[in-house]
């Protein structure tokens, strides 16, 4: 009965603050890749997806991580899977808090 109480009162008082820090953190994502987006150069990569014409072997394409563009692609990325875990997380705490 006391440990029920407990963590009733657990949940009660840190789940909020736990979910205005992930619904900032969400927001602070969501502005950052949307300018990371917004940086990156504009290509026709979905449709070398298709056709497979962005194969090319050469020293650029080998080093692309380290460019510019390759760096706001991993930003972008990385925003994208910090969103969406932080999202799951959000839902489970309000389905926990009830």
């Amino acid at each position: 009965m006391l440990l029920e109480e407990v963590q009733s009162d657990f949940i009660t008082t840190v789940f909020p603050i736990v979910r205005y820090v992930l619904f900032f953190l969400i927001i602070a994502c969501s502005i950052v890749m949307i300018v990371a987006i917004l940086m990156q150069k504009e290509s026709d990569s979905g449709m070398d997806a298709l056709t497979g014409g962005g194969k090319q072997e050469s020293y650029y394409s080998q080093n692309k991580g380290s460019t510019r563009e390759g760096k706001l692609r991993k930003l972008t990325t990385i925003m994208a899977i910090i969103i969406a875990v932080s999202v799951i997380i959000y839902f489970v705490t309000e389905l926990i808090n009830g």
